[in-house]
């Protein structure tokens, strides 16, 4: 069953690539989802330059969400800092909460159009599933191994990065895939507000009653969602795998 997946995402990978280097060749494919001799292939710029700086936007808004989410999960699990636990948990349940669009709406007037409100509409609606992973898994390591590690000498510090962060890795990367998937799809947004991605081949094939364009611009994100996921479980395996234990329990 494992090399059926690894056989399938192989040939998504390949599709993939030789979709966005040569779309031309893909044009008979759809072309009877033109009208009017209407473009089959996306021609309002490159489907590659989009792909990259889609991928780009999602990367640097999950790596800023998996930052402040982890480093919050791990205040608020300290002796020191568990009284803000509420406090925190309410501020990225807003984040979660508060629609894309509307987070879109509100920052372009004080950031302006492009890609400064997707990093932050990204940003937000990324943080949740990261922080209670965080949570989850810094909860799940045993007493008894902390306890372990207290008594080899180990000061709070070398407790929280040698064993409970380790441990605990499995959990929380599986919060980080979750965030992933969900920003490949909800950047396609970012469109609305002048930012390069892979929803202005969306936007296009609406403006245009295009459907070629539409469903181009949703299969490379279906296609990115399947790849980035395979990779995000084979990191979460591996992890798991060094620790000797089983898959990690996830939470959303």
């Amino acid at each position: 069953m494992k090399h059926f997946g690894l056989l399938g995402r192989g040939l998504v990978l390949i599709l993939l690539l030789g979709f966005i280097l040569s779309p031309q060749s893909f044009a008979p494919l759809f072309r009877p989802l033109t009208e009017n001799n209407a473009p089959a292939i996306y021609n309002h710029g490159s489907l590659l330059s989009l792909t990259l700086s889609h991928l780009t936007i999602v990367f640097v808004a999950t790596c800023a969400s998996t930052l402040i989410a982890v480093s919050l999960g791990i205040l608020v699990t300290r002796p020191s800092g568990a009284e803000f636990l509420p406090l925190s948990r309410s501020l990225v349940n807003i984040g979660q909460t508060f629609p894309p669009v509307a987070v879109l709406a509100i920052t372009v007037p004080l950031v302006g159009f492009g890609e400064m409100p997707t990093f932050i509409a990204l940003f937000l609606y990324g943080l949740l599933p990261i922080f209670e992973n965080t949570l989850t898994g810094l909860a799940q390591v045993s007493p008894l191994t902390r306890d372990a590690a207290r008594g080899m000498g180990m000061t709070p510090t070398h407790r929280l990065v040698h064993v409970e962060l380790p441990l605990a890795l499995p959990v929380i990367l599986a919060g980080i895939r979750i965030s992933t998937i969900i920003n490949l799809g909800t950047a396609t947004l970012g469109s609305t507000v002048a930012a390069k991605g892979l929803g202005e081949v969306i936007i296009a094939g609406l403006q245009s009653n295009n459907q070629a364009f539409v469903l181009q611009g949703g299969l490379i994100v279906a296609m990115l969602a399947v790849l980035v996921d395979g990779l995000l479980i084979g990191l979460e395996r591996l992890a798991t795998s060094r620790l000797g234990g089983s898959a990690p329990k996830v939470r959303l």
